[in-house]
Formats: C-alpha cells, structure tokens, sequence
C-alpha cells in the first residue's frame, strides 16, 4: 500500500466515524434534549439562542457533508469553533476527563484536533464526487 493510498484510507476513517459523531450529537440535541432545551442550555452560557440553532446545523449538515467527503477541509475548518465553543463554554469548568460530571473538555478538545487533521487530508480518494463539480472542475 502507498502512502497515498494510507492517506485516503486515513481520510476515509475520519471521515465516516467523525461524521457520524456529529450527526449522533447534532440528533441528540433535537431527539433528546429537544431544541427548546438545547435553546435554554446556549441561554444559559450566556450565548445567544441563534447559536443552539447553528450549532444543531452545524453538526448534523457537517456531519453528512464529512461522510459524503464533499469539501471536507472547509467543513473541518468550519465545525472547529463549534468544539473548541464546546470544549471552553460547554465542558471547560467540568475539569479535563471526560467521564467527571457533567463531562470535561478532553473529548471535545481531541475532536477538534481531528478535524484539524481532516484539514490537512482533504476528502482523499473515497468521498462522493458529483459529476457536476467534477466537470465543473476539469473545464476551470
């Protein structure tokens, strides 16, 4: 196997499990905490209700868009706020392990590395590419 090859495998893996972890989380805030109470957790951070809102898009569009491999780098790039707001507003005063209370900011904190790496890889061989942005492509 080439290390390209490695690299799009690479790609791949992170692409399925984190989007599928944000797809988890983003259906959990509406399933189960409901979007009013999602509402009144951001409210009660102090943040603004829009951001329960975006951050529900956010992780359940990112969340398709990294299984599909359609712009991943943009779309890594774009949900590192959503963890890093996560990891400091959400989890931050919680202490480091994820298993304390309330859950620290360990997980969130290494997901937002993973989606660094996920800048770095792209969307590697095995993401979805419509014929149109392809073509598109080859004409620009």
């Amino acid at each position: 196997m080439t290390p390209t090859q490695q690299a799009d495998y690479a790609a791949l893996l992170l692409r399925l499990t984190t989007g599928g972890l944000f797809i988890a989380h983003g259906l959990l805030k509406v399933l189960v905490f409901t979007i009013p109470g999602t509402v009144g957790y951001f409210e009660s951070l102090g943040l603004p209700a829009v951001f329960a809102y975006l951050t529900i898009l956010a992780e359940i569009g990112g969340g398709a868009a990294l299984i599909l491999g359609l712009h991943t780098r943009l779309v890594s790039l774009a949900l590192v706020p959503v963890l890093v707001g996560a990891a400091v507003l959400g989890h931050g005063a919680n202490g480091w392990v994820f298993s304390n209370t309330g859950g620290g900011w360990e997980f969130p904190a290494f997901w937002a590395v993973t989606q660094l790496s996920l800048v770095l890889l792209g969307d590697g061989a095995y993401a979805f590419k419509p014929r149109l942005l392809t073509r598109r492509a080859a004409t620009v």
